[in-house]
């Protein structure tokens, strides 16, 4: 009898050490903080700024878009730029006012920026004045010059010539009178004859040119009247010429 109690008191007391045990191990296991996911790193907000300089200019005047940004991976400007790089400047030349924008996208969203270029009327250039034709006259006909007792045309006198045909193609209501000359050295029969065969030249050349015969006269003052009075070389290549003078 005394055997059957110890018994009894033996199992008894090994169900509940059992049953102790298991709540332990259900304590425990419920005691541990559930497992979290790392939430995904969130892409930041791209920036830009677009600057202009200069800010006012007239029409077609150069101005310089310079901008920069971060975390764009796609920009663009407009009027008229278009696609560009995440930092950069670029010339325009606006023709009125205008608000240039720059538009940044990336990952993390979109970012503007604006840039005012004001444009003023170029101003108006006043008329020049008009010139009298006796100050053209005197500005595009050319003198012939030549070599010591000679009427060739030299390559500098062709070009002259060319130069003053030029002139009388464009004013064909003017005439001439070419004027032969010489340096001081020879007689004076002698030189009156040398002076119309320069004159003559000079004439013979603007015919070949296309200067009718007809506007153009010829008279020779050989030596008499000088346009230099020195008596050295640099002086009388100066009067060894053909010298045109409006016909009136």
């Amino acid at each position: 009898m005394q055997y059957r109690s110890i018994r009894r008191l033996g199992l008894f007391l090994g169900i509940f050490a059992f049953v102790a045990l298991a709540g332990g191990c259900k304590k425990q296991v419920a005691s541990r903080p559930p497992t979290q996911t790392a939430p995904a790193p969130t892409s930041a907000q791209p920036t830009v700024t677009l600057n202009a300089s200069p800010t006012s200019v007239k029409s077609g005047d150069t101005v310089t878009l310079s901008w920069t940004s971060t975390d764009a991976t796609d920009l663009d400007i407009e009027p008229g730029v278009g696609k560009v790089t995440p930092q950069g400047s670029t010339p325009v030349n606006p023709t009125e006012s205008t608000t240039f924008k720059i538009t940044a996208t990336g990952p993390g969203g979109t970012a503007t920026s604006d840039a005012r270029v004001t444009v003023g009327a170029a101003p108006v250039e006043a008329p020049a004045e008009n010139k009298s034709l006796s100050e053209l006259f005197e500005q595009n006909v050319k003198d012939a010059f030549f070599d010591f007792n000679k009427s060739d045309v030299r390559a500098d006198a062709r070009d002259n010539l060319a130069k003053t045909a030029e002139f009388l193609r464009s004013y064909p209501q003017i005439r001439v009178t070419i004027e032969g000359h010489c340096d001081e050295r020879g007689s004076t029969e002698y030189n009156i004859g040398l002076g119309e065969r320069r004159a003559q030249a000079a004439k013979n050349y603007l015919i070949s040119l296309g200067i009718s015969a007809t506007r153009m006269d010829t008279v020779s003052w050989g030596k008499e009247r000088p346009f230099c009075s020195e008596h050295d070389e640099s002086c009388w290549q100066q009067n060894r010429r053909a010298h045109f003078v409006a016909a009136h």
